[in-house]
């Protein structure tokens, strides 16, 4: 049995996923229910990556009122259509093929080499739009948020960077391959977050161009840990249920969407997992030590209890059934990429911005949400919990023991 702790420092981590991220709106809605209208934010630290830096940041901007924040998140979620995200119209969808065709033949002469294959310049009108900015400064002042990270990967320097925006108190840091950087969070921030590489084009910010914050992120929780948090809820977009049964397509050679789906799949999830599997072996080895051995490189080593929610379906199943609401343009790049099929459900669902889909996974979010009531109500009143709470499966994984020990649950 774990001790109670009062007051633990309680930290938000939202990782990348695209699209998936309406999945992270229904969790927060039902976390919505179980504090008293009215409540501020009830996560002093968040940290976000990629679409969850997105969230993140409206999260932060209304952290004195919690449900208002979910209620502004969901309104926009709910509606979403490709077109806000990305321009979806024929005369760009065709004008951007035919300048990657001519870039390649003509190899560079001709034309400049295109950085992406979609523009987002609709996606920064919506934030510019719908985030203010200038309240995250004020709910830090006021107590209501102590620190929002956001993550960016440096193409210049091949370092995982956290931009942050904290209360007095906090230092910047610089490990191997990744640092913290202290300022004033605006819209780069979250374009630069947010650009998934070949997808949508790097942000320059200051003197160096960014993308997507998951690219390098190998610890995506230790943001959350550098700003002070004891006790993580990590809400990832990728349902966890153990092995994969066979399937036909694993004897076809892939397509080129299929690829692409892949690639993003490791790029938003493999980093999360490996950290959680790190944080677990700390635990467990703090659990043998001495609290004055518990010490790494002058630092203090202490223990962070983690909750991990993942979707209980399959959300490539669900984007599948929505692909036909891509717009018509859309649809027929992803043809041409052999990814408007079974094999392309992965790459849809990272793309697939339509209210359907959306809604499907912000209800989904909302169903597991309050499925683990219990545990989330532990979180949040500081309620003794094991140190990972999570699917069996991953429970399983990351402990090392074989699932079948998991089956007192």
């Amino acid at each position: 049995m774990v001790e109670d702790r009062p007051q633990l420092k309680k930290g938000l981590v939202l990782p990348g996923g695209g699209a998936r991220a309406a999945y992270q709106v229904g969790v927060l809605r039902a976390i919505s229910e179980m504090i008293p209208p009215g409540s501020c934010n009830p996560f002093p630290i968040i940290s976000g990556t990629s679409a969850g830096a997105i969230n993140s940041a409206v999260l932060a901007s209304n952290a004195d009122n919690y449900r208002l924040a979910v209620a502004q998140m969901a309104r926009v979620w709910r509606n979403f259509r490709a077109h806000h995200v990305y321009r979806t119209d024929a005369w760009t969808m065709l004008r951007t093929s035919l300048h990657w065709l001519l870039t390649m033949i003509s190899g560079g002469a001709l034309l400049k080499n295109p950085d992406c294959l979609l523009d987002s310049s609709p996606l920064r009108a919506l934030l510019a739009r719908d985030v203010d900015f200038e309240k995250i400064a004020t709910a830090i002042e006021h107590g209501s948020l102590e620190a929002l990270a956001i993550t960016a990967s440096g193409y210049g320097s091949a370092k995982s960077i956290c931009f942050y925006q904290a209360g007095p108190g906090h230092r910047p840091w610089h490990r191997i391959r990744r640092e913290g950087r202290a300022g004033k969070i605006g819209l780069d921030h979250l374009m630069a977050s947010a650009a998934m590489p070949v997808i949508f084009s790097p942000v320059r910010i200051g003197g160096e161009y960014f993308g997507d914050g998951a690219m390098r992120q190998a610890t995506p929780l230790s943001a959350a840990i550098h700003l002070g948090a004891d006790r993580l809820l990590a809400i990832s977009v990728r349902d966890e249920t153990g092995e994969s049964p066979r399937d036909r397509e694993w004897d076809v050679s892939p397509s080129l969407g299929q690829i692409a789906g892949y690639m993003l799949d490791t790029l938003f999830m493999d980093g999360l997992y490996a950290d959680l599997e790190r944080i677990t072996r700390i635990n467990n080895l703090l659990e043998h030590l001495p609290e004055q051995s518990a010490v790494s490189g002058g630092r203090l080593l202490r223990r962070i209890d983690c909750l991990v929610m993942v979707p209980s379906e399959d959300i490539r199943e669900i984007a599948l059934k929505h692909a036909h609401e891509l717009p018509r343009s859309v649809r027929m790049l992803l043809r041409g990429m052999g990814a408007m099929n079974r094999g392309g459900r992965q790459l849809i669902s990272y793309l697939l911005f339509e209210g359907g889909f959306t809604r499907d996974l912000i209800r989904l979010g909302y169903r597991d949400g309050k499925t683990q009531e219990e545990s989330l109500r532990a979180f949040l009143n500081d309620e003794p919990m094991r140190s990972l709470t999570a699917p069996r499966t991953m429970r399983a994984d990351l402990s090392g023991e074989e699932k079948s020990a998991e089956a007192e649950e």
